[in-house]
């Protein structure tokens, strides 16, 4: 074996799979660090900086998918960066056909609007799925908090949002006109008797009745996660379609795991081909009836299937 190959312990075979990608210069890489939810302390942030200022340029990348990317490290530096980043501890992310880092928006926690628990829900699902082989294609996975969908949910593999369905205790109700005026899908207007009339067809499960309502005559009767399926971006974007409402936070791992093993199984023999174009080419009641099984109560009646982009509208072709 060579010194050169010596110099590092890292398989130059499987580089992207371990979040080492080539670049344009000769033994040049990006390093794209693991960042579940696009969440850092403060501390590694600065354990980050040090190791991009001592083996790269003196700056990152912040990737649309919330990575921080150290740019231009030398291969021979790759156990030394990994080493020092280790201290933090940071890991490295990967690429490649394997479940990648999930994004989140801030959820609960700060976030006025937020309804669920994103940080958390992304957090077991990089410390339970990262990095699992799907022996196709990538598989992405992103976490929005309501349905104002900053992380654009609908773009990934498997995306979900956070929702709320609302039930009107009357007897608790003022009639003081809040939520209406706070309902800005006409879901709620008020009826001759003065208390408020829901209409559901109307819902986007955002919960804003029950921020507002002075009495706390609004509850949820149901919380947890719209579940979108499919979706990808590139060449041929889809934006994946209706397949699960208020799932559980505490089962998105589980029904993730169960995505993942109709993929792969369908997908058998089709070389790269991602979700969305396995349930195109599938029909969506073939993934709807294998997740009824597991999540009976939560996946939805019928669906349709991806749904295509045409990013060259204007083009005469």
């Amino acid at each position: 074996m060579s010194d050169e190959k010596k110099s590092t312990a890292v398989d130059l075979k499987n580089l992207k799979a371990g979040g080492f990608i080539k670049e344009r210069g000769k033994d040049l890489f990006t390093v794209r660090l693991r960042v579940p939810g696009g969440r850092l302390p403060v501390g590694r942030l600065k354990k980050i900086a040090e190791v991009a200022e001592k083996y790269g340029q003196g700056m990152v990348h912040l990737s649309v998918r919330q990575s921080v990317e150290l740019i231009n490290i030398n291969f021979r530096d790759f156990d030394a960066v990994v080493a020092e980043l280790g201290e933090g501890p940071q890991k490295v992310a990967s690429c490649g056909a394997r479940v990648r880092v999930p994004t989140a928006c801030g959820g609960c926690e700060y976030n006025p609007n937020g309804l669920v628990d994103t940080q958390k829900s992304a957090l077991e699902v990089d410390e339970k799925l990262f990095g699992t082989p799907t022996g196709h294609h990538k598989f992405k996975v992103g976490f929005a908090g309501c349905p104002f969908d900053c992380p654009k949910s609908a773009t990934n593999d498997v995306g979900f949002q956070g929702a709320i369905w609302p039930v009107l205790s009357v007897e608790e109700c003022i009639g003081c006109g809040l939520c209406d005026k706070s309902c800005t899908e006409d879901a709620i207007t008020m009826g001759e008797d003065g208390k408020p009339r829901f209409i559901p067809e109307n819902c986007l499960y955002c919960g804003d009745c029950l921020k507002v309502c002075p009495t706390e005559a609004w509850r949820a009767e149901k919380k947890g996660y719209t579940v979108r399926i499919g979706g990808k971006w590139g060449r041929r974007p889809l934006v994946g379609t209706l397949f699960a409402e208020f799932l559980p936070e505490e089962q998105v791992v589980d029904f993730i795991a169960a995505v993942l093993e109709w993929y792969k199984e369908k997908a058998e023999g089709q070389g790269r081909i991602r979700l969305g174009d396995v349930i195109r080419a599938e029909g969506a009641d073939a993934l709807l009836a294998r997740l009824r099984e597991r999540f009976p109560g939560f996946v939805v009646d019928a669906t349709i299937p991806p749904q295509a982009i045409a990013t060259q509208i204007g083009k005469d072709r």
